[in-house]
């Protein structure tokens, strides 16, 4: 056994369990599709240490995300599609181009200017991949994203031939008059495609002010779950210490129980 393994050992470990005589069975079953929820998830693991400042975690956690790079990789080789050493030579290749003012001659007078420049970058590489018939400033932006993640890139891109609010001020004003819409669509009985809609928008606003004050709407969730669940779990222990589960107590109780946990956390 090697005293520390390479990427080049991680390879060939991927490689003999695809093999098809000597392989692992499950390895063998799976594709690009059912492969993709276990990418999503490792990404999502990453963040949550880093979140926890869990480093030896996030060490791990960074190899499992690696593994799925890797995995990927195995499969679109063994189809002939591309292998390892492409992925890591687009990807290089890409952040040569994209960074012409460390790897070239170019200068920027700010950071919004570098990112005006990115997005040019970005337009030409994909007039170059013959992508010519969608010329709107949200071309490109993936489907495929976590749909907050989308709005966000919708909202930036918008920002960026000045469709944009200046101030956080009318986002908030926007985001008072969605809550009413919402609000009158239940005192109507709407449908639930009508609500649907609405709420959607509340959403589409909410991750507009997240993008105004610079707080990643994926990491402000994360945070308000982990608060929910701690304080949560706190009231299930005041209650079950007197003698009482939280389940069978009414719910203005359980609202006591909950500022009671609220403040010890105070």
């Amino acid at each position: 056994m090697a005293d520390r393994y390479t990427l080049d050992d991680l390879l060939g470990i991927m490689a003999r369990l695809r093999d098809p005589q000597r392989g692992c069975p499950w390895d063998l079953q799976q594709d690009f599709a059912t492969i993709a929820p276990y990418t999503l998830e490792e990404a999502y693991e990453v963040a949550d240490a880093i979140d926890r400042d869990d480093f030896d975690d996030l060490r791990e956690e960074l190899g499992d995300l690696l593994l799925q790079v890797v995995f990927h990789a195995q499969m679109a080789s063994e189809r002939g599609l591309f292998d390892f050493a492409d992925v890591a030579h687009g990807i290089a290749d890409k952040m040569r181009r994209r960074h012409p003012h460390v790897f070239g001659e170019d200068r920027y007078d700010s950071v919004e200017a570098q990112a005006r420049a990115w997005e040019a970058i970005k337009a030409a590489e994909r007039a170059e991949r013959g992508q010519l018939h969608d010329t709107s400033a949200l071309a490109g932006i993936s489907r495929g994203l976590p749909e907050w993640r989308r709005a966000s890139k919708l909202q930036q891109r918008a920002a960026s031939v000045g469709f944009e609010w200046r101030e956080p001020g009318p986002v908030l004003d926007k985001l008072a008059e969605e809550v009413d819409e919402v609000r009158a669509e239940f005192a109507a009985g709407a449908d639930v495609g009508r609500l649907e809609d609405e709420i959607g928008d509340v959403l589409f606003v909410t991750a507009n002010l997240a993008r105004h004050a610079g707080v990643d709407f994926s990491r402000a969730l994360r945070r308000a779950n982990a608060k929910f669940e701690r304080r949560f779990r706190q009231m299930e222990s005041l209650a079950a210490a007197e003698g009482r589960p939280f389940a069978e107590r009414s719910l203005s109780e359980q609202e006591s129980l909950w500022q009671r946990a609220k403040a010890a956390e105070s």
